[in-house]
């Protein structure tokens, strides 16, 4: 065999190699991933009290802001406030989910389970996508439940099938966006007490939306912050895709289905370069 030859098969090993190291890495960073996804979802089923508050409260809210505050709220055009409020309720659990990711992530931490997952032969994005994997789990059954009580208390997507796949689409962007909120914050809290905290902010990124009242009937200062939150943007659009829209006269509500897209890709492309970079800072 000539030198050419041989240099040729050589290339060809190598490149060989290469490309079954990859298929071999890809391979057990999804077979790791699972297996956390699947510790995630086995907590659930070993400790049901707390799936029964999660998925839970989102009903009970429902029924409080209904059938309790609904009769006094107003709606723009003299709508109907469940068909508004709906769309609302959606956004919102999705929204509140980062708190439980964070809890949930700042107890492995402090608890020893995520250096444990580090001194492992694993892939080192198992931990911080499985437990992506598993939120967005959780808040398909959320979202399913939610759907559920709203027809049963007369809701409906007027907007088509197609539109409302739409509308639980962007829901779940938005939820992946701020499962690496949750992830970044678990990081880097101490302990559990200190991130329940956080309620303090995760609670007027929720209240100081449109999803309880529209920000054209809040007070002229306090409207504008209310339409450029990036949740608002996501009601907005699912109030639209299901056929419930309410006008609005700024840019940013008349771009709501645009927004409720960029807003996500903004808030991951910021917090999941942070949430991987603070991973890979812990001390072993």
């Amino acid at each position: 065999m000539s030198t050419a030859d041989t240099t040729v098969k050589s290339t060809a090993d190598t490149s060989y190699a290469a490309v079954a190291g990859s298929e071999r890495r890809l391979y057990w960073a999804l077979a790791d991933c699972w297996n956390v996804t699947r510790r995630t979802l086995t907590h659930y089923q070993r400790q049901p009290v707390n799936i029964v508050w999660q998925l839970g409260f989102p009903i009970v809210s429902v029924l409080l802001y209904g059938f309790v505050f609904g009769e006094a709220m107003a709606v723009p055009g003299d709508g109907d406030y469940r068909e508004f409020l709906m769309p609302g309720m959606f956004a919102s659990t999705m929204a509140f989910g980062f708190m439980g990711t964070t809890m949930a992530v700042v107890t492995d931490s402090t608890k020893g389970v995520i250096d444990r997952f580090r001194s492992m032969p694993m892939a080192p994005s198992a931990v911080a996508s499985g437990r992506g994997v598993s939120d967005l789990l959780v808040a398909c059954a959320e979202l399913a439940i939610l759907a559920g009580t709203a027809l049963l208390i007369g809701w409906e997507a007027e907007g088509g099938a197609l539109a409302a796949v739409g509308a639980f689409g962007l829901l779940l962007l938005l939820r992946f966006s701020l499962i690496w909120v949750g992830v970044w914050l678990g990081l880097l809290v101490p302990n559990a007490e200190a991130a329940g905290g956080l309620y303090a902010v995760a609670f007027p990124l929720t209240m100081i939306s449109s999803i309880f009242v529209a920000p054209s009937l809040m007070p002229t200062w306090l409207g504008p912050v209310a339409a450029w939150n990036p949740v608002s943007s996501t009601v907005t659009a699912t109030r639209e895709l299901f056929g419930q829209p309410v006008s609005g006269g700024s840019w940013i509500e008349e771009n709501a289905v645009l927004m409720a897209v960029v807003w996500p890709l903004v808030i991951t492309a910021v917090f999941l370069p942070l949430a991987v970079r603070r991973f890979q800072g812990l001390s072993r």
